[in-house]
């Protein structure tokens, strides 16, 4: 029986995105699939495909003649090729231009742009999903977008993000004790300092929390182009505010907070909204993009770029112990209804069988 053959196209790489391919990559492998991961080196170097028995070739994030040639070299043969993210899609579909290889698309976040730059990005976008025989988007508004830039095909798929480790936990009060946090509360943020994650609506709030006694810390775990400016904020105002940098251990940092804060403009399915939920942290998130279908009833929501909406939330749970045992019991009955790696994988497969219909393989 032939063996169906699948290649797998990351762009930049961001967490959530190389996660899900390293999940995917594993659990096909596993079902008998034989996957090769199209990626730039460097964020093999950090995810390490080749680990989950898949075959990693290194194409560069570039839409260059030599990086399509290259991805147009790794796509031959395949049966499905699956491409992840806007720009790792366009180049893949130049890389296919003249084939008949099913493209699958996943668009995991949504990108901001404005001006003349917002135009470019909406061109972008159409020409990403209609080179898709299929896209899968994490989120319904997404799924919608999709289906107005004109995909053929737009369906909610629903990624699972990877289980905490159960480690965790009994390191809570040394994670603590490493921030300063051991007598005050504890708040923890997870995301690249950009604008759209909204980390200046974070300082806002931070600045009404200067009033509380005690005062509560604030740690922001990620790296971007916004840090000094930020840095420069949390200096001049005296905020109580920690950038820490990436971390690889931001699974015990938001274990270890009274409570996690997603200030985002746009979220699908936020790994730290989820990471929180799981462990029964209480979390106060904007009421964007996917948020609200991810959390349910298990979150205080509030307006985007609202610093004082965001403050008063996060004063009146820091006041509020029943509400906070609350939420968090609703996180993890929330979590439980989360759809496994097994269920994504599984679904993601049924794609492909769908699209390439090659000769049965095992499962």
């Amino acid at each position: 029986m032939s063996q169906l053959r699948t290649v797998q196209v990351l762009g930049g790489g961001s967490a959530g995105s190389s996660a899900h391919v390293g999940s995917l990559a594993a659990g096909l492998v596993a079902r008998g699939v034989q996957v090769t991961v199209c990626a730039p080196q460097e964020v093999d170097h950090a995810y390490d495909f080749g680990a989950t028995g898949a075959r990693f070739l290194p194409v560069p994030r570039r839409s260059d003649p030599a990086a399509v040639a290259a991805l147009r070299a790794a796509c031959t043969g395949a049966d499905v090729v699956h491409a992840h993210g806007l720009h790792a899609a366009a180049r893949t579909a130049l890389a296919l231009s003249g084939r008949s290889v099913p493209l699958v698309m996943t668009w995991h976040t949504r990108r901001y742009a404005e001006g003349a730059r917002r135009q470019i990005l909406h061109l972008l976008e159409r020409r990403a999903v209609r080179a898709a025989a299929v896209v899968l988007a994490p989120s319904s508004d997404l799924v919608d977008r999709a289906r107005l830039r004109g995909a053929r095909d737009a369906r909610l798929a629903p990624a699972a993000a990877p289980s905490p480790r159960s480690s965790q936990a009994p390191h809570e009060g040394k994670v603590r004790a490493e921030l300063g946090a051991v007598e005050r509360p504890l708040l923890v943020a997870v995301g690249s300092l950009v604008p759209h994650h909204g980390f200046g609506t974070l300082l806002d709030a931070a600045r009404v929390w200067r009033a509380l006694d005690p005062v509560p810390l604030v740690v922001v775990a990620g790296e971007g182009r916004d840090r000094s400016a930020l840095q420069q904020r949390i200096r001049d105002e005296e905020l109580p505010v920690r950038l820490v940098g990436s971390r690889d251990d931001a699974g015990e940092l938001i274990a270890a907070a009274d409570l996690a804060v997603l200030p985002s403009r746009w979220e699908g399915r936020s790994l730290l909204a989820q990471e929180a939920l799981r462990l029964g942290v209480p979390l106060v998130a904007t009421e964007v993009g996917g948020v609200p279908e991810l959390v349910g009833q298990a979150a205080e929501l509030v307006p985007f770029g609202n610093g004082e909406a965001l403050a008063r939330a996060v004063v009146r749970l820091l006041g509020d112990p029943e509400r906070c045992a609350w939420l968090a019991e609703a996180g993890r009955e929330q979590a439980a209804g989360w759809p496994t790696e097994d269920d994504t994988i599984a679904h993601v497969l049924s794609v492909y069988d769908e699209l390439a219909q090659p000769s049965p393989h095992p499962r």
